[in-house]
């Protein structure tokens, strides 16, 4: 379906969206007429769609009504349709200490939550640990979750208490061991709240955690299902009560976008903390170094660029490193996107001038950069390892089988886009700074990662990139879109001229905005999966107006505008099926982002601010819809303070003066000082040529698959939806079948994938690698290498298992014997019980070296609190070894500092050896 931006005029009937039923997942956006709005004749029609449309002076979602009473005052009826027509089918899964560790994906529990014939309670009956139940009963048509349903959920622990005190430890379906001394309880996840299936953080919800008040083995708890939320509507109105005057003042002909405006203006001025820090958003305090630099490259360098500084240098190591945020593993380095800081601080100094700015901030991105140059660079694809930029909740955007190691080893668009933009803002620092050496080096860093972009992640089918590389010892592309990335791809040119152009008018967008991924991941819940964030859309909208896309540039204004008009607030993200704010995981509203990504439209977008080390240039973008005249008077551009009026529509400038007179390459210079005026006068021209925009439903891909093998074939149970299957062997397409097993001729060392594929050719993830061996690989029992520990943990092999810390077995000498020349992974198995999986900052990492040459960095993610008997593998490390004796080296470096800086710890049972190729 496409979706048209109306030429200006008189009112039209808008489509109703209905407001009080969610769609089904991939169901087309109903619509219907309804009678022209009563409203004036002259406020103009912007931009509609079927399912909201924007006006001059307010935004109509149905009977919603997001109203400009004048530029400092806003009205909203916005009521969360999000108790709406809830389907009473519930599914759900147990979970030993929060991990999916009941049932493989797919395979989940089911009760029908209405209440039976002549009883009011409503319970489960009892389930046993690892058993599928699947209620039968039929839902009746038009038959929804009654609000404040009460469910009573039953489980049946005695098989697993049995395994524990058998043997010492329960084996789950996978094949893993829990210990009975790292068991810490039974939880439940599910598909309706307050169940989710946000297994990163289920552990720390005590509300779905089973008990056994009798002490038979029977647990139980007891939910409330469908229960409203006082939050789910909004205030009913804003009016601006800060002062805001000493920021810069915008004016158009438009009410709603001058409200708007004052509006992101005011939020900025709370979202400033008494210690001159900015603070995430209303619910989230504190400095996060992904969000103030997205807000600071979006607005808040122009904005408030003390604070801005401040923030920055907030989120500096004790080492001068920049600080990844707590996260996936235990932060660092799986995770790595923090080298945004750089573009925040570069952004800062164009627009400031500071120089002494630049000296206190060049070595912190320098000594940063280089530390990831050793951990998270890859020689052979020229990518960056690492999780995407800002989707950090690990089951939002990836499949459920990866774990935090898995994550490291991907290499993601969105990170790479901005490890690019980071080595080039190094070299431009050092070329400033006089260092041309430095200079060189750092641009060449950049254009191998570019290369390395281009090479491995676009689609030419598709005319877009793709979301990542994954996989173990042989990396797959994702197909999926991942917003953020696209984006930054064409700001920061990774994509040039057509390249470019392609992204912005193929990348798919659904009513309600670009998605942070397309297609979405099937069960699970609203955040980063199914969702719009606002800054995201803002980026997207900035990337749209440098490609010359008038048409995605409007509709990306439109889709901030929307939600913020009705929900008097800049929320931080709102759900892609539906727009509403209230049905996603976690929310916040002054959210600090969202609404600089809302600032930027104006400075960056409408009036094209480019800032540059010796100017100011504009680039001006004005979409025909939002034709006129606008100011922006008392802007700071660093001695200089300018009264600006930009008029006509389009993206060429017909002239532009200061102060009167002409000005040359429609630029200010950095040099100038005092009070100006700069008029600029817009051709009123259609870019040619007018580019298109993708629109799609919000669909969803298949579930991944699970994969089996025995005697010489793969198996699978069937997905879903799914209409056939690709088959990956070492990560490349190798078989397409529409059955559910293959044959699979046995090689030396194969990792075999399964990709379902539906009827439109929406793919899945590709399911976890399964490896298929003639001959096993060699094992090291690294207790024969070092002294073996005296800690009480279980699940080890061999004779025991070794600690390593930042002061015991910081370097370990391990031979090794190779009976042929070759390919070979070399892991380690280990255990890390400083942390969950999904926060905090103590992931271990490691050096591996043969004899002096560096191998590359071994990283040991944290696998779960106090869980020391939980094994698992670090990654591998592909090297070529020739046929003889090795002596490698594992030991802790400098550039091997973690987040922490004091708990860099862990336990080694073995090294593996694997010939792969």
């Amino acid at each position: 379906m496409s979706y048209s931006a109306p030429a200006l005029g008189g009112l039209l009937a808008l489509a109703l969206l209905s407001a009080c039923q969610t769609p089904k997942p991939a169901a087309p956006v109903k619509s219907a007429a309804v009678p022209a709005s009563p409203l004036p004749a002259e406020a103009p029609l912007i931009w509609k769609n079927e399912a909201y449309a924007l006006y001059a002076d307010r935004v109509e979602q149905g009977p919603h009504v997001g109203r400009a009473v004048s530029r400092t005052e806003l009205t909203s009826n916005y009521q969360s349709p999000a108790n709406a027509y809830q389907a009473p089918r519930i599914t759900f899964k147990f979970s030993l200490n929060g991990a999916d560790n009941e049932m493989a994906p797919g395979r989940d529990h089911s009760i029908v939550a209405l209440p039976r014939a002549g009883s009011t309670a409503l319970e489960t009956p009892v389930l046993t640990f690892g058993q599928q139940f699947v209620d039968k009963t039929e839902v009746p048509a038009n038959t929804y979750l009654a609000p404040n349903t009460p469910l009573t959920i039953r489980l049946d622990m005695r098989p697993v208490l049995a395994a524990f005190k058998k043997q010492g430890y329960f084996t789950t379906y996978a094949g893993e061991k829990l210990y009975a001394q790292d068991f810490k309880g039974v939880f439940v996840a599910g598909n309706t709240a307050p169940l989710s299936w946000d297994f990163a953080n289920l552990a720390g919800k005590q509300e779905l955690e089973l008990k056994d008040p009798d002490g038979n083995g029977i647990y139980e708890v007891m939910l409330v299902l469908n229960q409203p939320k006082a939050a789910k509507s909004t205030a009913g109105r804003w009016q601006q009560t800060l002062n805001t005057a000493d920021f810069p003042q915008y004016r158009s002909d438009y009410p709603l976008t001058d409200a708007l405006y004052n509006l992101a203006l005011e939020e900025a001025r709370r979202a400033v903390e008494p210690d001159s820090t900015f603070r995430t958003g209303q619910e989230w305090a504190g400095v996060w170094t992904r969000d103030i630099s997205y807000s600071i490259i979006l607005a808040q360098a122009t904005l408030q660029p003390k604070v801005a500084m401040n923030s920055l240098l907030r989120k500096v190591s004790a080492n001068g490193r920049i600080i990844q945020d707590t996260g996936t593993g235990g932060a660092y380095p799986c995770s790595t996107d923090r080298m945004i800081w750089a573009v925040a601080a570069w952004e800062i100094y164009l627009v400031t001038g500071d120089e002494d700015w630049l000296r206190k901030v060049y070595p912190i991105i320098k000594n940063s950069l280089d530390d990831d140059r050793q951990n998270a660079y890859d020689a052979q694809s020229g990518l960056v390892r690492g999780e995407s930029s800002f989707l950090d909740w690990r089951e939002q955007t990836y499949p459920r089988w990866m774990q935090p190691v898995d994550i490291y080893q991907s290499e993601n668009l969105g990170t790479n886009a901005v490890h690019f933009q980071a080595n080039v803002v190094l070299s431009e620092m050092a070329g400033q700074l006089g260092d041309t050496t430095t200079a060189g080096q750092y641009w060449r860093l950049a254009k191998t990662i570019r290369t390395g972009i281009n090479t491995h992640l676009w689609q030419p089918e598709k005319g877009y990139y793709g979301q990542y590389l994954y996989g173990r010892n042989f990396l797959s592309l994702s197909p999926k879109a991942e917003a953020l990335g696209e984006a930054l791809s064409v700001l920061y040119d990774v994509a040039r001229s057509a390249r470019a152009t392609s992204v912005i008018a193929r990348t798919p967008v659904t009513a309600y905005g670009i998605p942070c991924v397309y297609p979405q991941i099937p069960g699970i819940p609203p955040y980063h999966n199914n969702a719009v964030w606002p800054f995201v859309q803002s980026l997207w909208g900035l990337a749209a107006a440098k490609v010359a896309n008038e048409q995605a540039f409007l509709e990306s204004m439109a889709a901030v505008y929307r939600p913020a008009a009705l929900f008097l607030t800049n929320k931080e993200n709102f759900v892609a099926q539906n727009g509403d704010f209230a049905g996603t995981q976690i929310n916040s509203s002054n959210m600090l982002w969202s609404l600089s990504g809302s600032l930027g439209l104006v400075y960056k977008g409408l009036f094209g601010m480019n800032f540059e080390p010796t100017q100011l240039v504009f680039r001006p973008f004005v979409p025909k819809a939002l034709q006129g005249t606008r100011t922006l008077t008392n802007f700071h551009y660093r001695k200089a303070v300018l009264d600006i009026e930009l008029t006509g529509y389009g993206n060429r400038i017909d002239s532009m003066t200061l102060d009167g007179s002409p000005v040359t390459d429609n630029a200010i210079p950095a040099s100038l000082t005092g009070h100006h005026q700069v008029r600029i006068a817009l051709v009123n021209s259609v870019p040619e040529p007018t580019y298109v925009v993708t629109h799609a439903e919000n669909a969803f891909a298949p579930e991944t698959p699970a994969v089996h093998y025995a005697a010489g074939r793969l198996s699978w149970a069937p997905v879903a939806g799914a209409s056939a299957y690709q088959v990956l062997r070492n990560g490349r397409f190798a078989a397409r079948t529409t059955e559910t097993s293959v044959a699979v001729t046995p090689a030396a060392y194969a990792e075999y994938q399964l990709v379902a594929v539906d009827g439109q050719g929406l793919e899945s993830f590709a399911s976890e690698p399964l490896v298929v061996a003639a001959r096993p690989a060699q094992l090291v029992q690294l207790e024969t290498r070092a002294p073996k520990s005296g800690k009480p943990y279980k699940g080890f092999s061999g004779a025991g298992f070794v600690e390593i810390s930042k002061t015991a077995n910081t370097r370990l000498t391990i031979p090794v014997t190779v009976a042929e020349a070759g390919l070979y992974a070399l892991d380690f198995r280990y255990a890390n019980g400083n942390g969950p999986l999904n926060t905090d900052n103590k992931c271990a990492l490691r050096t591996l070296r043969l004899g002096r040459q560096p191998l590359g960095t071994v990283v040991l993610p944290q696998r779960g609190v106090a869980e020391w008997s939980n094994w698992g593998f670090t990654n591998s490390v592909l090297v070529q070894l020739p046929k003889g004796q090795h002596t490698l080296t594992l030991s802790f470096e400098p550039t091997n500092e973690n987040m922490n800086g004091e708990v860099n710890q862990a336990m080694l049972d073995y090294l593996r050896v694997t010939r792969v190729e």
